[in-house]
């Protein structure tokens, strides 16, 4: 079987997970509802991390410290390890998945709150650029989906699980070369080259999204007990988070080029 380029979803993740004596089944509908309740969640928190980093910077300044130099408040740091943690714990204990996906929302709200504002403070303007293009590309990857003008084809999967698995190499070869002070040159800089990495990798980050939307139709059809409702918003919470990212990193290597 191919798996889901989402590391949270594989083809069989809702059909391991029905119960017999299941009354209430999964639905697109009730995922994409509890979705949106993830994503008012972070919206709600990433505002309080950002307005908590805003008094960072005020601090900073009124010391004569220069602006967006270091100061990341603790509960930045904490929503990442948070994030990572409860990650883990709703990949592996599904059925708790009502619970840890609202923690999940709640610490990547933290990590993207304080994250944004460093990037505004640097880039004016850029985190209503990269919200826009983030939702924008979620609607617009759904109506190609939708209208059946992308389908999760056995071709397309396999496309997609070569193209995550080289993007995940170039990010651990990047992160294990940063314990050792060194980069892999050229593709994480704001020249021809890094900003056409980017692009290629807010294109990979979006596709996933169709595969996404072909996994939670394939738990409705089978029958998967309510409670995966939750972990299919949970999953595609995760995609929105990486494509927001991506984003943001793409613009700001597009505002350094100029």
């Amino acid at each position: 079987m191919i798996r889901s380029s989402n590391p949270t979803l594989s083809p069989d993740v809702f059909q391991r997970s029905r119960d017999g004596l299941a009354t209430e089944t999964m639905t697109v509908s009730g995922t994409v509802n509890k979705c949106f309740v993830l994503l008012l969640i972070v919206l709600a928190t990433a505002t309080w991390s950002w307005q908590e980093t805003l008094k960072v910077f005020l601090a900073q300044s009124a010391e004569g410290a220069v602006s967006g130099a270091g100061g990341f408040p603790i509960l930045v740091l904490g929503g990442a390890i948070a994030g990572v943690i409860l990650a883990l714990v709703t990949v592996f204990f599904k059925k708790l998945s009502p619970y840890t996906s609202p923690a999940y929302a709640v610490a990547e709200g933290l990590l993207l709150g304080g994250l944004s504002a460093v990037m505004e403070q640097r880039y004016p303007g850029i985190v209503f650029q990269a919200v826009l293009g983030t939702f924008g590309t979620f609607f617009f990857m759904l109506f190609l989906y939708r209208s059946n003008y992308v389908r999760a084809t056995d071709g397309f999967k396999r496309g997609m699980a070569a193209a995550l698995g080289g993007v995940f190499f170039v990010y651990l070869i990047t992160m294990i070369l940063g314990f050792f002070g060194k980069h892999i040159p050229y593709i994480h800089e704001s020249g021809p080259i890094g900003i056409g990495f980017s692009v290629v990798v807010v294109g990979i980050a979006a596709f996933s999204l169709i595969l996404d939307f072909d996994q939670i139709e394939s738990g409705e059809r089978v029958r998967a007990p309510k409670f995966m409702e939750w972990y299919g918003a949970f999953a595609l919470l995760v995609t929105m988070v990486w494509l927001y990212l991506e984003m943001l990193r793409l613009l700001a290597k597009i505002r350094d080029r100029r």
